[in-house]
């Protein structure tokens, strides 16, 4: 296909006139809400008057830059870079735009927190193929492009994954229903109303935590396997490491572990160690779904809320069975009520430094940046139960003032993290999509519809009025998702040429939903 009218090939610079600039005429007006995204010319640096007529600099297409903005600086991204002009071309003729649209500008997005900032050198690095024909500023339309691929690059992976992914859930649920067989035995038919009891902060945090994942839902399979492996394997991999560690000190003559040891030192290090090394196998086996800090607290608080359910029901056990109902009644008040999300919290250090690993830095720097996070789950756990064991020394009042306390001072750090990374993550989603539509395959206005809460809320509703339209609304939701996290891979350099290869799967993907959508909404007004 021909390149667009007004616009040099992809990877060619337009070639500046020789002798003084020609007087460029006054760009039309664009629409005030993106005037502060268009890059600005530089300024003339000192001792530049005086000198005469200065030849204009020839800038080298930058991905994120479209070629119509050519000899514009951006003081976000840096100034362009320059060149003496070539004598012997003749400078190449500025055609009109398509659809009678504006040269299209390159925008400037906000970079996220809590990710790596995305300089220049990066975006030259994993630059944007550029479109074969540069969308149009019209409302979810887009020229029309190859036919979808068949399948997805790397698709027989992804099906070996999924394979094991759920034999890992299956065994779990079979571990699950033989714990619970072993609580039948030991507790009876109470066992019923213990698992009620202790599903009732289960419920609460596994509710919120699909909330924050709403922007870029992970795979329920994962969410599961994390689920799951906090309620069994930890489980279980902690008692048989306790068990082991006992008979190790008995047969070393030192006898058994004083309770304060255990609790303050014991406890933390195996406990944090069991659950979140399942974060670890999942960053390296399934990176793709492991992109960011907000994956990381999604996983680590699943894993932490499945091993406080188990823990809960044991513990609910054991009062019901020393004391009356008025035991079971205060131990459920203090554990599921006043002190729900400990597990959670310290589990989700664990993801966090993960998942800031994840996003830029190679495997082994993964690996290693689950250490601080799983050292600092560790600290606040000795904290917790050092303070509780002190404090129940002195007074019970004392102690459950400061159970309340301590609790509602770690919940607060956890609530407010998990909002502010989801917001974190929308602008990150933002950002990488802006690659895209400086490049042509998506405008602006889908931009700003597929980076925020109430675009894609009446994108929904707009398409809806349409047969199939909603469905495939979310389909462009879904992949753009998706690109996002690529664009992300690609800037960091991690994925090489597979990883281009699932870009340019995806947006085909896009593209094709958008077409059909448009197609879909063109049937209706004809």
């Amino acid at each position: 296909m021909p390149p667009q009218q007004g616009m040099p090939p992809h990877g060619q610079a337009q070639m500046p006139p020789q002798g003084p600039p020609p007087q460029q005429p006054a760009p039309p007006q664009q629409r005030p809400n993106n005037d502060r995204f268009r890059p600005r010319p530089p300024q003339p640096g000192p001792g530049s008057q005086g000198l005469g007529p200065q030849q204009p600099p020839r800038q080298i297409p930058q991905p994120g830059m479209n070629p119509a903005s050519q000899g514009q600086g951006n003081p976000r991204l840096g100034a362009p870079m320059s060149q003496a002009p070539m004598q012997s071309q003749p400078p190449m003729q500025s055609q009109p735009p398509m659809y009678g649209q504006p040269p299209m500008q390159g925008r400037v997005y906000e970079q996220a927190r809590f990710a790596p900032t995305v300089t220049q050198e990066m975006r030259v690095r994993a630059r944007v193929q550029a479109p074969q024909q540069v969308v149009s500023e019209t409302p979810w339309t887009g020229a029309v492009r190859q036919s979808q691929p068949e399948e997805e690059p790397g698709s027989t992976a992804n099906i070996v994954r999924l394979v094991i992914a759920i034999l890992a859930v299956v065994g779990l649920f079979v571990g699950l229903l033989l714990l619970a067989l072993l609580g039948g035995l030991s507790f009876g038919l109470r066992l019923f109303a213990l698992v009620a009891l202790s599903a009732v902060p289960l419920i609460a945090i596994v509710a919120y935590v699909l909330w924050l994942d709403r922007w870029k839902p992970q795979p329920k399979i994962i969410l599961g396997l994390c689920l799951l492996w906090g309620a069994v394997a930890a489980v279980i991999l902690t008692l048989f490491v306790s068990l082991v560690s006992q008979v190790a000190l008995y047969f070393a003559g030192v006898g058994a572990m004083p309770d304060a040891v255990g609790a303050v030192i014991q406890a933390p290090i195996v406990e944090e160690t069991t659950k979140t090394v399942l974060l670890v196998v999942i960053v390296l086996a399934a990176r793709r779904h492991f992109e960011g800090p907000l994956d990381g607290l999604v996983y680590g608080a699943l894993i932490g809320a499945g091993f406080a359910f188990t823990e809960n029901v044991l513990y609910l056990g054991g009062a019901w069975e020393q004391g009356d109902g008025m035991d079971l009644l205060w131990t459920f008040i203090l554990r599921c009520l006043f002190s729900p999300l400990l597990h959670t919290v310290f589990c989700t250090c664990a993801g966090v430094t993960i998942g800031l690993a994840a996003r830029k830095w190679q495997w082994w720097a993964i690996i290693l940046m689950w250490l601080p996070g799983l050292l600092v789950g560790m600290i606040l756990h000795a904290i917790w139960n050092g303070t509780m064991t002190g404090l129940g020394q002195i007074n019970e009042v004392v102690s459950i003032i400061g159970l309340i306390v301590l609790s509602f001072i770690f919940t607060t750090l956890w609530v407010v993290l998990g909002i502010v990374l989801r917001r974190s993550e929308r602008l990150h989603t933002q950002n990488m999509l802006g690659d895209y539509a400086n490049t042509g395959w998506l405008t602006y206005s889908e931009v700003d519809m597929l980076a925020t809460w109430k675009g894609r809320k009446f994108g929904k509703r707009w398409a809806d009025s349409f047969p199939g339209g909603k469905e495939e609304m979310r389909t462009m939701i879904r992949t753009s998702g998706d690109l996002s996290t690529t664009r992300m891979r690609l800037l960091a350099g991690v994925g090489g040429q597979k990883e281009r290869d699932i870009e340019s799967f995806q947006l085909k993907k896009f593209s094709s939903a958008r077409d059909r959508l448009l197609a879909a909404s063109n049937s209706v007004v004809r």
